[in-house]
């Protein structure tokens, strides 16, 4: 199949409209309240030496955009810099973010529903951005939903994946790291996240920052301790993120409280992502 030039302004544009426009884009509740807003887009290049650093700062098991691709495509004999990796984040509404600021133990329905129909949603936009570039000639895939994907035990940071959508966010431009792991973007912290690798090369977003933790206003300096103190099962504090107790608190215990309180199967917690000062941008320091 013949390609038909294809510009990151494109790649954006497609995004965009989709998750502007989508009907799909809803929390399935009686109101049909949207699930996420406008999103933000960037692009890291498969070459780029960050994805080697990930082998160490995540673990050898971390995927290579490179890796990925071959693992969907072993034939295609793709070299690194032939690959682009098209990142994304889905800001959550500010409907359901003042939802979830006015908890302090589980979260708010909303913010559980979009954990599931957001997600889903999510789903949706990275199978309608691989059909968009398949028509145009190009080969891409969604890491996430590689059947090899899978979690590993980390002994740095108890379990990680094969692909992470935040490392990837964070290669593209689109954010820094938090205290509590979330990742701090331009439209805040109460976000996802969602990426594909294509066979293309494009134009890298660069990135404005030069640590993993910029964004983040306990790590430069500036003494926050917001995601630590709304935390309900202390999974968070100054030593970072607990996944364990954050895990058992938000898949196992929430679990039982979204079905029995808001009638559906679905779990989360966001607290930390919420009523905190990079909720909804990056947070600006003391004096800056």
């Amino acid at each position: 199949m013949k390609r038909a030039p294809v510009s990151a302004d494109w790649i954006e544009s497609v995004i965009k409209d989709y998750v502007e426009t989508s009907s799909e884009n809803t929390l399935q509740n009686p109101a049909n309240d949207r699930a996420f807003d406008s999103p933000l887009v960037g692009f890291s290049s498969g070459g780029d030496s960050i994805y080697l650093d990930f082998k160490t700062h995540v673990g050898p098991f971390h995927w290579t955009p490179e890796e990925a691709f071959t693992l969907a495509f072993p034939d295609s004999k793709a070299k690194p810099e032939d690959l682009t990796v098209i990142s994304w984040v889905l800001p959550q509404t500010e409907a359901t973010k003042k939802d979830n600021r006015e908890q302090t133990v589980y979260p708010a329905e909303s913010w559980a529903r979009n954990r599931i129909f957001g997600q889903e949603f999510n789903d949706k936009v990275s199978k309608h951005v691989l059909k968009s570039l398949q028509e145009k000639g190009y080969e891409a895939v969604d890491p996430l939903h590689l059947p090899d994907w899978k979690i590993e035990k980390s002994e740095r940071f108890t379990f990680s994946s094969t692909w992470s959508e935040r490392h990837a966010a964070f290669a593209s431009g689109l954010g820094t790291f938090g205290l509590c792991d979330g990742l701090i973007t331009a439209k805040g912290k109460a976000v996802r996240l969602g990426s594909v690798v294509a066979r293309i090369a494009l134009p890298p977003t660069p990135r404005p920052y030069s640590s993993h933790t910029e964004y983040c206003l306990f790590h430069s300096g500036g003494g926050c301790t917001g995601c630590i103190d709304r935390c309900p099962v202390r999974a968070v504090s100054s030593n970072g993120h607990d996944k364990v107790k954050c895990h058992r608190h938000s898949i196992t215990i929430a679990t039982e409280h979204v079905k029995s309180h808001y009638g559906f199967d679905g779990y989360g917690c966001g607290l930390c992502q919420t009523d905190v000062p990079c909720e909804s941008q990056i947070p600006a320091r003391e004096g800056g």
